[in-house]
């Protein structure tokens, strides 16, 4: 969708509620693909509205302006104090203006928000919303409530928004449901042999008593964002998510998904990553980490090695770690086993002992 002339253009406007329609509604509480701070994320359809902004149909930015007057704070892209009313009055379309109310409705009820972004989705028409949220009921709530307040307006029906923010401040005054758990000791995703990669770390003796190993599928942390405040450390063992859409597969997306990872990594903590994955190992980096690296092969080259704070990979059947100028034995291979686990393992448990010496070891958790 691109933003229209400075002109209105009158048409007769389909109904709204019918053509814009939700279609996946939930929030997260900790890092995730979109932000470091939780968010929710409206999954919307836009039917006739895919070709309807706010400039086509008479009414909308002026009744958006009057029940919310605070939208005027919006910068928007133009980056300036009016910038979203200038994109409304120029044609927007509707999922940027969901964006934008869901915002503002939790700033009128008090809540210091800023973040959204809308996205397109696989499919024409379709379209991901996710904004900042303080609570996440409160989140899910505006979510729905903006939507009803676009609809209403595109359909000529809104007059006020007071019904909507007495009922999220009633939300807000809600107890503040359970935290996930604020310290793990591993985070452990990727497309692949994470099942595999706990049982060698266990056998190893990481995660068998109160510490947590969790394991994360892609797809949740896409859904949910992670399930824990903090860890020691992260095994990334790959940037191919298979159980996220097809969006999310390409390389650029799929190794910022995986790599949400580190952004929950302690400053200094280290990020256990392929080291044929250098995307990943420069996000690690950005997040303040420092970044392992491992190869299931002999494959590694010393460019590799110069840049990690420590390198494993696999020669005659043994597993080598190498730390500074010492080479470690990380022991010979079991059969049947994916390489790709027991080098990344050993390496994290090589990293809890020497790169991270208070660290202690613990119990597992899998999330999707």
């Amino acid at each position: 969708m691109t933003e229209m002339a400075e002109r209105a253009v009158s048409v007769s406007a389909p109904d709204p509620h019918v053509e814009i329609r939700m279609t996946a509604l939930h929030a997260t509480r900790g890092a995730n693909y979109w932000s470091r701070r939780p968010v929710t994320r409206l999954d919307i359809t836009t039917g006739a509205y895919e070709d309807l902004s706010s400039a086509h149909v008479p009414g909308v930015t002026a009744a958006l302006v009057a029940a919310m007057p605070g939208l005027v704070e919006h910068r928007c892209s133009i980056g300036e104090r009016g910038g979203f009313i200038t994109r409304l009055r120029r044609g927007t379309y509707a999922p940027h203006i969901i964006e934008h109310v869901a915002l503002e409705l939790q700033s009128l009820i008090g809540h210091d928000v800023g973040y959204g972004r809308t996205r397109g989705g696989d499919v024409h028409g379709e379209y991901t919303i996710v904004f900042e949220h303080v609570s996440d009921g409160v989140g899910v709530r505006a979510a729905a409530l903006a939507l009803d307040v676009v609809q209403r307006a595109f359909s000529g029906t809104l007059d006020s928004v007071e019904p909507v923010l007495a009922e999220l401040r009633a939300l807000a005054a809600l107890p503040v449901s359970v935290p996930a758990p604020a310290q793990v000791l591993c985070g452990i995703t990727g497309g692949a042999v994470r099942a595999e990669t706990r049982a060698e770390l266990r056998r190893r003796g990481i995660g068998a008593e109160d510490d947590l190993v969790v394991d994360v599928a892609p797809a949740y942390i896409l859904q949910a964002g992670l399930p824990y405040g903090h860890s020691d450390t992260a095994i990334i063992l790959d940037d191919e998510p298979n159980d996220v859409p097809e969006r999310y597969r390409d390389p650029e997306r799929a190794s910022r998904l995986v790599s949400v990872l580190a952004d929950a990594v302690v400053d200094g903590g280290v990020v256990i990553a392929p080291a044929s994955a250098w995307d990943v190992q420069d996000r690690a980096r950005d997040a303040g980490c420092r970044v392992a690296v491992f190869a299931p092969d002999a494959t590694i080259t010393a460019r590799d090695k110069k840049v990690a704070c420590a390198a494993a990979w696999v020669e005659d059947g043994s597993i080598v770690i190498e730390h500074g100028d010492a080479l470690v034995d990380g022991g010979a291979l079991i059969p049947d086993v994916s390489p790709v686990a027991q080098v990344a393992a050993a390496l994290c448990t090589f990293g809890l002992d020497e790169l991270r010496p208070n660290a202690s070891a613990p119990g597992l958790v899998t999330h999707g």
